[in-house]
């Protein structure tokens, strides 16, 4: 049998590049849009946007392209492009998906807690009651997005997070219009540190019904915030 050789050059980028500007345009589109600095219904202009991110209009087309398949953008050929109403339907397709993972997960790690995962939790918890007390919500999205990552990476499932993190725009939007409610920043820290009690415990059920009940909130109050903010929303 005949070994086919590689040619003597490969087409691969070395490691240490900084991301492409395509790459550099979508995380910095999609995290504008997740924030909800560009909300529902925004008009996003190709020429407006490359001045802003100091690049061409070519990888901003492609970042617009990626962000239309997540459902993030709406283009429309020879008209606007606009950013899309958060979609109820997908906001609760990804919680459907995150809840069946992170059920399981967090079961996974109240029957064998890694030694060290007392203390990452500690860090995490004492950086949100930090957050919380300044009422700094963009912060707090991004420590309470970290606290699941570290339950993944302890649980050997990183790449799920990816997964659902990618699927999870609507949601992430959903989730960031509940923030200011009065009380909201204060119940997720109670409930990640209920969260994290059980999984040290070892109370595999608990920590099931805490994460579960963490999971609920936010679209158990979709029809608040729709009332709030009816232009914002499309789906049931």
């Amino acid at each position: 049998m005949s070994v086919i050789q590689p040619p003597a050059a490969l087409p691969l980028q070395p490691f240490g590049r900084p991301p492409s500007a395509g790459a550099f345009a979508y995380a910095s589109l999609r995290e504008a849009i997740l924030t909800l600095a560009l909300p529902p219904g925004a008009v996003l202009s190709r020429a407006a946007l490359a001045a802003q991110l100091g690049l061409s209009q070519t990888p901003v087309r492609e970042a617009l392209m990626r962000l239309e398949a997540e459902g993030l953008v709406e283009v429309v050929p020879s008209a606007s492009t606009r950013v899309a109403p958060i979609d109820l339907t997908s906001a609760r397709q990804a919680q459907f998906l995150r809840r069946a993972v992170e059920l399981e997960m967090v079961q996974a790690l109240a029957a064998a807690p890694p030694a060290t995962l007392g203390e990452v939790l500690a860090g995490h918890l004492a950086r949100q009651a930090e957050l919380v007390a300044r009422e700094d919500h963009a912060g707090l999205t991004a420590a309470d997005d970290a606290f699941h990552e570290a339950l993944h990476e302890a649980a050997g499932i990183s790449p799920l997070w990816a997964m659902v993190r990618s699927r999870s725009g609507h949601l992430d939007r959903l989730r960031r219009l509940h923030l200011p409610a009065p009380g909201k920043a204060e119940t997720i820290l109670r409930e990640h540190e209920a969260i994290a009690g059980a999984i040290l415990a070892g109370d595999g059920a608990g920590a099931a019904m805490a994460l579960r009940r963490h999971l609920a909130d936010t679209l158990g109050r979709v029809e608040t915030l729709r009332a709030a903010q009816p232009g914002h929303f499309t789906g049931a």
